[in-house]
């Protein structure tokens, strides 16, 4: 897992002194930290460079934050930090299903939004070191190895975001459990300073997510199903060593 020693962040906001104060702070707490004034700069930016997390502002003259992650999303999963002006719930579901792995309201302090990193590239799964004989969890056409976090459609290995690669983990965990939203919550880390619905409600977003890369028909899961009352089940054809 990339640490807080060598992860390389962008910090993409039209807020000159906001980029100043954040990167002198992201900076003096381990990261590599590069910024881009507005979209335009960071789509520059990121035809030649990767990065290990995206802090992005929401509220951007030109192209907005929203719509910079829809592209993001179409070609790379780097975790998405959102950062927006508007706490309502419709607007952070707005931003997570624009592909965002967290939000953060403004006005926020520094640690907050540190926590909130270090959170995330937690979750970013860890490649294994050494070969291992997977372990895979069968989802008709789609497969996943349980060993080495990564799934796959036929031969063709499916991008996932590292709240979607969190969310595999704990279901394969336990396949064929139901659990609950409330420990999806927990187990994903998310934000216990917001409200228990909007929680809830963002977990729903990343389900949603999910079954659209492997249910065949996403509106009537077959593998990630709901069960009334109780949560989330992720529900193998089989288990095969």
């Amino acid at each position: 897992m990339t640490g807080a020693n060598d992860a390389h962040l962008l910090i993409v906001d039209d807020d000159e002194r906001i980029r100043g104060l954040l990167q002198k702070f992201l900076m003096r707490n381990g990261f590599w930290v590069s910024t881009a004034r507005d979209a335009a700069h960071a789509r520059r930016i990121l035809e030649g460079l990767d990065f290990d997390l995206i802090v992005l502002d929401v509220m951007m003259p030109g192209e907005d934050g929203l719509s910079l992650a829809h592209f993001i999303r179409e070609t790379r999963e780097t975790p998405i930090m959102l950062l927006t002006a508007k706490g309502e719930t419709d607007e952070r579901i707005a931003g997570l299903e624009a592909g965002a792995d967290d939000y953060l309201v403004k006005p926020f302090e520094p640690r907050e939004l540190l926590l909130r990193i270090n959170a995330i590239l937690r979750r970013v799964p860890t490649p294994p070191e050494v070969e291992t004989r997977p372990k895979l969890l069968t989802l008709g056409r789609a497969r996943y190895d349980v060993e080495r976090g990564e799934l796959w459609m036929d031969d063709s290995p499916i991008r996932l975001t590292a709240t979607e690669a969190a969310l595999m983990r704990i279901f394969a965990a336990t396949p064929g459990t139901a659990i609950s939203r409330g420990r999806l919550v927990e187990d994903l880390g998310r934000d216990k300073i917001q409200g228990e619905h909007a929680q809830e409600r963002a977990v729903d977003v990343q389900i949603t997510r999910l079954r659209r890369k492997i249910e065949a028909d996403p509106k009537q899961p077959r593998y990630l199903q709901t069960v009334r009352g109780a949560g989330y089940m992720l529900a193998p054809d089989g288990l095969s060593k």
